[in-house]
């Protein structure tokens, strides 16, 4: 599995390494593993992981500049864990409303020894962002107009919204609230992946 994933990474331009491919090799032998008992995820086959669940989520790493993350309806920790594997000097707060969830994201941080995650169980219109974040990364939500309505109070003045999307629709941003616009549409190329990908990032008008 090591050697798969290595070949995916050099179809990238991402620097990786051997630690971090361990801990992403790790994340996916764990997430198979807890997904027997508590279906975690749709994909079963940790070979199908590499690509849907850890290349699907670092090729986005080369955009994130600034210091503080969360992502917002995280589930298994996508794409929060990889994104914090790959970006050790970030901070990433993981958020979901399930317990079982956050009990694995806590177990995974626990034995991998990520140090740069913080796992909260909380539904996304009750939590506090303190001084808020730099960007809100979603891979989860139906619509943008959900994505930013919902978690609106949470980027810092200036932050951003990060939605990962299949395809991007122009009728998707004409449904935006007035006061969020699209700033770029980013079209990203994920290793073996069928079908498109898209990292759409939003701002608050000033």
């Amino acid at each position: 599995m090591k050697q798969r994933l290595i070949q995916l990474i050099a179809q990238t331009d991402l620097q990786v390494t051997e630690q971090q491919l361990d801990q992403l090799i790790g994340y996916v032998q764990l997430l198979h593993k807890w997904n027997k008992a508590y279906n975690l995820t749709s994909v079963r086959d940790p070979n199908e992981m590499l690509v849907k669940h850890i290349m699907d989520s670092i090729v986005v790493s080369q955009y994130l500049d600034g210091e503080r993350y969360i992502d917002v309806g995280t589930g298994p920790g996508l794409p929060g864990i990889p994104l914090a594997i790959m970006c050790p000097n970030k901070s990433f707060t993981l958020l979901d409303s399930l317990g079982k969830r956050i009990r694995f994201i806590r177990q995974v941080i626990h034995e991998l020894k990520i140090t740069n995650v913080t796992a909260v169980q909380s539904r996304v219109e009750e939590f506090d962002p303190g001084e808020g974040f730099d960007a809100v990364l979603s891979r989860a939500f139906a619509s943008m107009s959900d994505m930013v309505n919902w978690c609106h109070h949470l980027p810092k003045p200036g932050g951003q919204f990060f939605a990962l999307k299949g395809q991007y629709h122009q009728d998707e941003a004409a449904e935006l609230p007035e006061w969020c616009h699209v700033v770029e549409v980013k079209t990203l190329q994920v290793p073996d992946l069928d079908g498109e990908r898209h990292l759409v990032v939003l701002t608050a008008k000033d």
